[in-house]
């Protein structure tokens, strides 16, 4: 009886066999499989958010813990980080890590310079010319982080002066309007201190990836020479995996996702001709399998098949910029300078914070910009240093 049946399926209209296939992959296979994926649509967020972040939580915390030793263990050794090395001329690139107290035992800061640290030796010979930069924009001389930094490189500090910081205090009540004049001297210092061919603006909850130098260096080489990327006003390297889907209002996106169909409708088409013995690919076979693909790609999530495209730095994709936001950031001199100059044009508030004020100069100044996907840093801190933030939640 089971064999009459299955026999009978199999001689069933391509209908049939799509209506089954469609039931069965998303009511019962994609939310069986995906429902813990953090960046797709079948996450069950009361299952999984609480323990997830807590869980995240617990392992930022250990590493931390585990940046500070490697800090304490170079001390111990009297080791010494990048200012010991000496650059040739002037740095190809800047690494500028900017800083504030906060959560002080999660070591943010400590984290992301110990793994610059760890890259850049194992970079070896292309990464001589690089430089790391600390910019410390605390209010106070309680930054113990960067305070411990400064044993090994270089470190400025906004506002290291008693005048300084009264003067501050009465002058910047507006959180957001501080962040942007912190950037904007952070940048500026870069620029006169070391004169850099490229600066890369890091934020101190922003760890990088195994293999930003090796996409960097190919983006530095071959992308940036390209004559729509050349005079780019910055390159993102970071943007929110929760704001990747294709159902978007950036267009490049739509046609991302339109080739993804356009790829898979007709390879899916032939591979089910093939299986049901059907005489030939009909352009309904191809239509269906299109959008079946670009359903399926859309709901588990944009995010995990970017990831794919870390197989090699050459296939990184570098598409028009979006809006927010910055916590890494690479500018080439020229563009920092301009930089500067628009950030001192404006003033930021709450809902047009800086990350929004950059992207208004795009159009104001008739300038253009690009994101390097997929990311090349991992966002860690879920305590904002604009936004009290008791509770954190990874989304």
């Amino acid at each position: 009886m089971l064999f009459c049946k299955l026999r009978l399926l199999s001689c069933s209209s391509p209908a049939l066999h799509f209506f089954f296939l469609t039931v069965t992959t998303f009511g019962i296979l994609a939310p069986l499989t995906c429902h813990h994926l953090l960046h797709s649509y079948f996450y069950v967020r009361h299952w999984h958010l609480n323990q997830m972040s807590k869980t995240f939580l617990e392992q930022s915390l250990k590493e931390g813990e585990a940046a500070l030793r490697y800090f304490q263990k170079l001390q111990a050794l009297n080791a010494t980080l990048p200012r010991g090395r000496q650059v040739p001329s002037r740095p190809g690139l800047l690494i500028t890590i900017i800083t504030v107290s906060r959560q002080a035992e999660f070591h943010y800061v400590l984290q992301v310079a110990s793994q610059f640290h760890r890259l850049l030796q194992q970079c070896g010979q292309p990464c001589l010319r690089h430089q790391l930069f600390v910019c410390n924009v605390d209010w106070s001389s309680r930054h113990q982080d960067a305070n411990l930094l400064a044993s090994f490189m270089p470190v400025t500090s906004r506002f290291a002066s008693t005048k300084g910081m009264n003067i501050s205090r009465s002058v910047f009540r507006n959180t957001f309007e501080k962040e942007k004049q912190d950037y904007a001297y952070c940048l500026e210092k870069s620029l006169q201190t070391y004169d850099p061919e490229y600066i890369l603006m890091v934020e101190d909850d922003a760890i990088p990836e195994e293999q930003i130098f090796s996409v960097l260096r190919h983006l530095l080489e071959t992308r940036l020479s390209e004559p729509h990327l050349r005079n780019a006003l910055y390159l993102k390297l970071y943007h929110p995996e929760r704001l990747q889907c294709y159902f978007n209002p950036e267009p490049m996106r739509i046609l991302e996702w339109f080739g993804v169909g356009m790829f898979l409708g007709p390879l899916l088409g032939w591979a089910y001709v093939k299986i049901a013995r059907l005489p030939r690919l009909s352009y309904r076979i191809v239509l269906f399998f299109a959008l079946y693909s670009m359903g399926l790609v859309e709901l588990v999530g944009r995010h995990y098949l970017l990831e794919l495209r870390r197989l090699a730095p050459a296939l990184y994709n570098v598409v028009p910029t979006t809006q927010c936001c910055t916590p890494a950031m690479l500018f080439p001199a020229s563009s920092a300078q301009r930089t500067v100059s628009y950030l001192a044009e404006i003033s930021c508030r709450g809902g047009f914070a800086k990350d929004m004020a950059l992207y208004s100069f795009l159009q104001d100044k008739n300038e253009r910009a690009y994101v390097v996907e997929p990311n090349l840093v991992r966002h860690i801190g879920l305590f904002s240093s604009l936004r009290f933030n008791y509770k954190p939640k990874l989304l």
